[in-house]
């Protein structure tokens, strides 16, 4: 008989497992589609600036150490467009995990990445130890 308690224990947890990573990839998406919406309007931002600049705007100038607000705007504008294309990239790799079973696993020592990490960063590539090891991607 207790192999029938282990065989429901093993199935409890399986099952909140998988709600644990269902749980993960729904949050995973609705982070993709802010990203995307985030770096599609910057984008935009900056090539609205970019059309509504005259010819013959101020350009940046060394010696004066004056610049156009505009090209500075545009280039944040740019600058955090790729930023959210970069975070869609590591959520894109993390569903990849989840669709191939390795979520959660840490890329440098392959040991588990602890829940409450995953829960406030899904794509989380490193555990905390190897994060705070060195500079490498989340």
């Amino acid at each position: 008989m207790s192999g029938t308690k282990t065989d429901t224990s093993d199935t409890e947890r399986s099952g909140a497992s998988d709600r644990f990573i269902e749980s993960q990839r729904k949050q995973l998406l609705a982070e993709r589609e802010a990203y995307t919406r985030s770096a599609t309007s910057l984008r935009a931002e900056a090539d609205q600036l970019a059309e509504d600049r005259e010819p013959g705007d101020v350009q940046f100038d060394e010696e004066s150490g004056q610049g156009d607000s505009m090209s500075v705007e545009r280039e944040r504008d740019l600058a955090l467009s790729a930023q959210a294309l970069a975070s869609i990239e590591e959520i894109d790799r993390a569903l990849a995990k989840i669709d191939e079973g390795i979520y959660g696993v840490c890329e440098k020592c392959g040991e588990a990445i602890p829940k409450e990490r995953l829960k406030a960063l899904p794509h989380a590539a490193l555990c905390v130890r190897c994060k705070s090891g060195g500079l490498s991607r989340r």
